[in-house]
């Protein structure tokens, strides 16, 4: 008996690498449409929320859209979400950009600052550490390879979880300069701070993965 393939928005607020996220999850065998539609992006089986560029202006951009609204609202039913690059950023508390400080989505908390590294922007191949019984890294070799492109990131972790029916967030980790967070997995939100798209296989077999989730 063949499966039916997921339905999957792209949700388009004029922040992210939306036409190659659309490939990646088609090839990765999702049914994808890129759209800033409200009903699409409420019904989809799972909604990625891309992000490239200031934390400030993709919070502005997604706030116009009314991404923030949506978001809440799909997590709120237990409806996936997955945030890539700027996209996971905004997910926590705020982002502090040139002194700035900008108001983030607040689903984490916990503050996005610069890199303290030697060579910033952190652009290039990296490896991660996924915690442990991660199913975003399931079937990925210790030594995967993903790709990243940012100046900024989450440095401590600090959301804890005293419920002891309550599955604790899965927070992988990778270092550039300093460690910092690269991917979570949090009941229905799940995002990372490196580009799956624009990771080769390594990437292919993360998206497969979330997929497999919806």
């Amino acid at each position: 008996m063949k499966l039916t393939a997921k339905n999957v928005v792209v949700f388009d607020y004029g922040f992210g690498n939306v036409r190659s996220a659309e490939r990646a999850l088609a090839r990765a065998g999702a049914n994808v449409e890129i759209t800033r539609d409200f009903d699409k992006a409420m019904n989809a089986d799972g909604l990625l929320v891309p992000g490239v560029g200031a934390f400030a202006a993709c919070m502005q951009g997604l706030t116009d859209a009314r991404g923030d609204w949506i978001i809440d609202r799909r997590l709120s039913g237990g409806r996936p979400v997955m945030g890539i690059c700027v996209g996971m950023q905004i997910l926590f508390a705020r982002g502090i950009e040139h002194g700035v400080e900008a108001e983030g989505l607040g689903e984490w908390p916990g503050s996005v600052e610069p890199l303290q590294a030697d060579i910033v922007p952190h652009m290039g191949w990296n490896t991660v550490e996924p915690a442990p019984g991660s199913e975003l890294f399931a079937g990925l070799d210790a030594d995967a390879r993903f790709y990243f492109v940012h100046s900024y990131a989450v440095h401590h972790w600090s959301l804890q979880t005293e419920n002891p029916l309550m599955t604790a967030p899965k927070v992988t980790w990778s270092t550039h300069g300093e460690p910092f967070v690269a991917a979570v997995e949090n009941g229905a939100l799940w995002a990372t701070q490196f580009h799956p798209e624009k990771s080769g296989d390594a990437g292919a077999q993360l998206l497969t993965n979330w997929i497999g989730s919806l």
